[in-house]
Order: C-alpha cells, then sequence, then structure tokens
C-alpha cells in the first residue's frame, strides 16, 4: 500500500474522480457475440456457452428443480441458517421502511395531483457463482423485489453452491436457473424456450456480466453497472488496525479492487499502510490488490480530506460521526469505528450491491425503489380546468401546438351541466 501525500496525492484524486464505469472492449465484443448467438438461437446457444464457460452438465436442465431447492435448506449448517434468517429479517426490514407511500394532495382548488405506486413485473436476479459462494446475494437482490410486491422473480447463478441454493429456498424463490455470464443476462433480457424475459436486472457479476448488463440496457432496465469493489475510509484518529481490516477485507473481493485511506494524520496514515500490508500478506487476492490499488492519500487539512473523499464518490466510505453530514458521494457511508463494513456486506440491512466507478455521485445502491414504477395521477374538477386551463392554453400556444391548446379549450366551451354535475365532473 502506498503512501502518497502533496502534488502526487492531488493528481491521483483528480484521475480518480474522472473514473467511470470503463468495459474492457476486448470483454464487450466477447459479449455482443454471446447476446447476439442466445437472441437468436436461444436455448441451443445458451447451453453451449453454459456448458463450455459454466461447466453445465451436458444435458442437464437449466431450473434448479424445487426439491433440490428444499433440500439444500435442510443440508447447511444450524448456524449458517440462522445467520441467513437474521441477515434476511433485517434486510427486509429495512426495504419495508424505504418503500415510497402514495399520497394525494390538493395543488389547486379542483385539482388534486399524487403518486401511485406499482412493482415492476418481473425481475431476474443474477447472483455470481466464482470465486466465492455468495448466497448474500441472493438476499440483496430477491428481497427487495418481494418487499416491493413483485410477481414474477428468477435467480441467476452459474454453478451454484449449496450455500446459494439455501438462501433462495430461504426466501421462498421458485424460479432458479444454473446458467450464469453474459449468456444469463442475454436470457433474461431477450427469453429463451426454456428462460422467461424479464422487465429489469438486477444484482453484480464480473465483466462480463456488466459488460452484458450494459449492451442490453436499453432493451431490458437494468439497476447499475457495479464493477471492482471500492473503499475509502476517511480518518483523523482511530486504531489502525480497525480501519486496516476494513481495507483489506474490501480488498479481498478482487485483485481490481480500490482501496484508499484519507487522512491528514500522517503518523495514522503510516499505521494504516503498515496494519494493512500485514493484515494482507496471507490473503492472495487482498495482497495482490493493495499492491496495485491500494493508496494512502495525506491531505494538508481534514477539510481537504473531506473533499478527496466526496471527489472519489466510492462505493463504500467510512467516516466518523462528526463527518457523516458531509459526505455528498458515497453509495453506502459505515458510520463509526464499530461499523465494519463487513456488516454492510451480510446483515446490517442496507444494500450491498452498490454503484463503482464515481457512479456514487449521482445514485445509491440497489433498493426497493429499484422494483417499483412511481406513477404520477392529476383529477380534475370542472372548477379546476377553469383555474389552471387558460394557462395550459397560453403555453401550447407558446409551443405552437395547437391540438394541445384546443384539448383544453373544447372542454372550457362545452356547457355546465346540473350543479352535481358540475361538481362531479
Amino acid at each position: 500500500m502506498r503512501l502518497l501525500k502533496g502534488e502526487p496525492a492531488k493528481r491521483a484524486v483528480r484521475k480518480l474522480a474522472q473514473r467511470g464505469a470503463d468495459v474492457d472492449l476486448k470483454v464487450t465484443r466477447t459479449v455482443q457475440r454471446i447476446i447476439r448467438d442466445v437472441r437468436a438461437k436461444g436455448d441451443n446457444a445458451l447451453r453451449k456457452y453454459s456448458e463450455k464457460l459454466d461447466s453445465l452438465p451436458r444435458g442437464a436442465k437449466f431450473e434448479v428443480p424445487q426439491p433440490e431447492l428444499h433440500e439444500s435448506l435442510d443440508r447447511i449448517s444450524p448456524e449458517l441458517r440462522n445467520a441467513l434468517d437474521e441477515a434476511a429479517a433485517n434486510i427486509r426490514k429495512f426495504c419495508e421502511w424505504q418503500m415510497p407511500a402514495e399520497w394525494r394532495k390538493q395543488i389547486a382548488p379542483g385539482v388534486e395531483v399524487g403518486q401511485i405506486v406499482r412493482p415492476i413485473n418481473s425481475v431476474g436476479c443474477y447472483a455470481p457463482g466464482g470465486r466465492y459462494p455468495l448466497p448474500s446475494s441472493v438476499l440483496m437482490t430477491v428481497i427487495p423485489a418481494q418487499v416491493a410486491g413483485v410477481k414474477n422473480i428468477a435467480v441467476c447463478s452459474p454453478r451454484p453452491a449449496l450455500e446459494t441454493l439455501a438462501a433462495a429456498a430461504l426466501l421462498g424463490v421458485e424460479t432458479f436457473y444454473r446458467v450464469g455470464g453474459a449468456q444469463a443476462i442475454a436470457a433474461l433480457a431477450y427469453g429463451t424456450k426454456s428462460i422467461a424475459r424479464v422487465d429489469k436486472i438486477v444484482g453484480p457479476g464480473n465483466a462480463y456480466v456488466t459488460a452484458a448488463k450494459k449492451s442490453v440496457a436499453f432493451d431490458c432496465a437494468i439497476d447499475m453497472l457495479a464493477g471492482p469493489t471500492e473503499i475509502v475510509y476517511l480518518a483523523e484518529d482511530g486504531n489502525p488496525a480497525f480501519i486496516a481490516s476494513d481495507l483489506v477485507a474490501q480488498a479481498e473481493h478482487d485483485p481490481q479492487t480500490l482501496a484508499l485511506f484519507i487522512t491528514a494524520n500522517a503518523e495514522l496514515a503510516d499505521a494504516v499502510a503498515v496494519e494493512a500490508t500485514s493484515q494482507a500478506r496471507n490473503i492472495t487476492i487482498a495482497a495482490a490488490s493493495l499492491k496495485k490499488n491500494g493508496l494512502a492519500l495525506l491531505a494538508s487539512s481534514h477539510t481537504e480530506a473531506l473533499e478527496w473523499a466526496n471527489a472519489v464518490g466510492a462505493e463504500h466510505i467510512s467516516v466518523s460521526r462528526g463527518d457523516a453530514s458531509a459526505i455528498t458521494s458515497g453509495a453506502s457511508v459505515f458510520v463509526g469505528p464499530w461499523a465494519a463494513q463487513s456488516l454492510g456486506d451480510y446483515c446490517a440491512g442496507p444494500n450491498h450491491v452498490l454503484p463503482t466507478g464515481n457512479v456514487a455521485r449521482y445514485r445509491g445502491g440497489l433498493s426497493v425503489l429499484d422494483c417499483v414504477k412511481i406513477m404520477t395521477v392529476q383529477e380534475v374538477t370542472r372548477a379546476g380546468l377553469e383555474r389552471i386551463g387558460p394557462t395550459a392554453i397560453t403555453l401550447a400556444e407558446a409551443e405552437g401546438l395547437k391540438a394541445h391548446a384546443e384539448s383544453v379549450r373544447i372542454r372550457l366551451n362545452a356547457p355546465i351541466a346540473t350543479g352535481a354535475d358540475h361538481a362531479r365532473a
């Protein structure tokens, strides 16, 4: 983990602030070929790529039978079952708190407006099945959809581990496909004989999954593009071991993880850099990540450190309670020394499916809001029309849209019925 200060640190921050959700051109070309094949050949192409890339047994069905899902829940340890139960309960409660409310209000006499909330009809949840089994990703993607009221929820995961299947069974998932990669994204986006098309795809994945989500985004809604993990830890004091442990924990995800410690305390910067290197020495992926992308950035003041943290807009950011209100860009914020970032990865309640590439400057993580539609509504009486109609006519005529103006004028010129009809109209 390198220590940068002065102009080199400022240059690093400027570069990081300009990063985006880049997808490798070679990966994109490969993904686009897979998507074309799946769109054109359906199950045949899906099977070809699943057998070649994800070791799907020849002739195996894509969908996991319900008995196999239920059996998986019986085969895990009681400790894991309890952990999944508690994590699921916290995530569900958080999603329930997130649900937007419906409302109607009178914006002017005779003019009532509001919003109505409806679930998306179908959601495809992607759970990675590569380097590590990620049952937590099943919880994080399925539960928001369930709380939102989504009727049709499908999970895709390549080579699903027992733990991943158990998490799905725990939630009552009825449709689970043992397919992954770009071919799974294509199947969810466009449909095949075996896999129904969905309205939205959510969940994290590798570079091929991310590129595939980007490629289908104009045909099927997606949540976000999520690349390699990112962490910023901002502090002027604290336990170096605590700080380093969060940096190493996130670096463990991927050799490309971006791990930053930002401070104006030179002594603490040195201590954290040394401690992080020490803690990662026996964790191959974390050690490689910290060597390549691990930085301790020494600012000239705490004000500058805060500015840097917000400019980077990281996926995860840890801060003191006093700094929490000053954070404007960070997908998931962890406050205080006891808020280990791993708690957010698993069981605190907020979602761990988070944007990277400085996307946090304009959106947060996956939530129940990704699984609903907020539809606006307006109800107008005759009196309300008489009040606001002339405004609409004036604006329509200013834009040269005669029919727009006439649609209001024809109503205003209609004869007024009885008083009772006038009140209802």
